[in-house]
């Protein structure tokens, strides 16, 4: 199962968790109203951290992928540069 689907699923279970916690405790409706927007708040900003944290890695495995395809382009290239000029020299 993907990561992403498992952190996904955690934070809305918690989010469940704590909204159904909030909505049955015997507060006031402003009081628990505030609370359900704090504690809202309090999940967007993890949940943002946590995609900031994923994509970051997404990225920088897909800066290394293509650093590393590019390396080995240039080492193909470098080969049959030198094998197309090995041919010319022999034919000569």
């Amino acid at each position: 199962m993907d990561s992403g689907k498992v952190l996904l699923g955690l934070l809305a279970g918690l989010a469940a968790g704590a909204t159904l916690g909030i909505l049955l405790a015997p507060e006031k409706g402003k009081t628990t109203r505030r609370r359900m927007i704090n504690k809202g708040n309090d999940y967007v900003e993890e949940l943002e951290d946590k995609f900031n944290d994923y994509m970051e890695g997404v990225t920088e495995r897909f800066n290394k992928t293509k650093a590393d395809a590019t390396k080995m382009a240039a080492q193909w290239k470098h080969k049959v540069e030198k094998a197309e000029h090995e041919m010319l020299d022999g034919k000569q």
